[in-house]
């Protein structure tokens, strides 16, 4: 079955468990399963490079649901385990006017920005000025700017020295059901604009030369995806070059974004409780 997803899991799910590649499950808050790739060769017959592909699933991924606390608290735990000390710039990718594409620029609006309060709060608040340094950028995407997001992170890596990068972004998915529900984490990069035949330069270890951790949820699905995976074989004929979503996407991107945001926020700042964090997003 040709399809086309930005999801590891769905990748080791279509193709047999094979060598250079784990996988192992976990969880609480969220069904979570781990898949390692060995090398490059190894992926690349699902189309994935080396590395740590994270996958959290559950019912949905909203505030509202009776478990969003652990589940931030669990996403918070799964991030950590990327992240080196230091100063980390959180770079939110993809289109704020375009509602599937709207994820980053969205998660990146909430997450706490801290480089600058030690030396503007040092003394009227030492607790919020003692925070890991963290810079936030939401720069556009290349039809708004004439800038590749590559270009601009490694721009202003030059100036800022941070220890890592974390990118979010909204991806392409196969399994309708893992529309705003699935989160994915991975220390491979990512290509912006990959999941809808839109690639753009690529943010990762080898590109920026310091870890990057990308962090997506799927908002669209493939049309052709959707055909084979319901009839079992190719379309017939041609079939337009059409990206799915759904009706309530703006809902389903706002709440991901919400929880993505939230996550970030409490693995980049353990200290802070998720009270703390909810106040300050508010």
């Amino acid at each position: 079955m040709n399809i086309r997803t930005d999801l590891a899991l769905e990748g080791v799910d279509a193709e047999q468990i094979r060598e250079g590649i784990t996988r192992s499950t976990r969880g609480s808050a969220f069904s979570i399963t781990e898949i390692r790739i060995e090398e490059d060769r190894h992926g690349a017959p699902i189309g994935k490079k080396k590395g740590r592909y994270i996958t959290l699933e559950a019912g949905a991924l909203s505030r509202f649901s009776d478990r969003y606390r652990d589940m931030a608290q669990e996403l918070a735990q799964e991030l950590r385990r990327f992240l080196p000390p230091g100063h980390v710039l959180v770079v939110g990718l993809g289109n704020s006017d375009i509602t599937p594409d709207a994820l980053g620029p969205q998660a990146a609006a909430h997450v706490l920005a801290t480089r600058h309060l030690k030396t503007e709060l040092a003394k009227e608040d030492p607790f919020l000025a003692g925070l890991r340094p963290v810079s936030v950028l939401a720069g556009g995407v290349l039809g708004q700017t004439g800038i590749e997001s590559a270009e601009l992170v490694a721009a202003l890596l030059t100036r800022l020295s941070p220890a890592a990068v974390i990118a979010v972004d909204a991806l392409a998915c196969s399994e309708l059901s893992r529309l705003g529900t699935t989160i994915q984490i991975s220390d491979a990069g990512i290509s912006p604009g990959s999941g809808v035949q839109n690639k753009r330069k690529e943010l990762s270890a080898v590109t920026m030369g310091i870890p990057v951790v990308a962090v997506g949820v799927p908002t669209v699905v493939d049309m052709g995806t959707i055909v084979e995976g319901l009839t079992g074989s190719p379309p017939k004929g041609q079939i337009p070059d059409m990206m799915v979503t759904p009706r309530d996407i703006d809902k389903l991107t706002e709440r991901a974004a919400g929880l993505i945001a939230c996550g970030i926020n409490l693995a980049l700042h353990p200290r802070l409780t998720i009270e703390d964090v909810e106040s300050l997003m508010a």
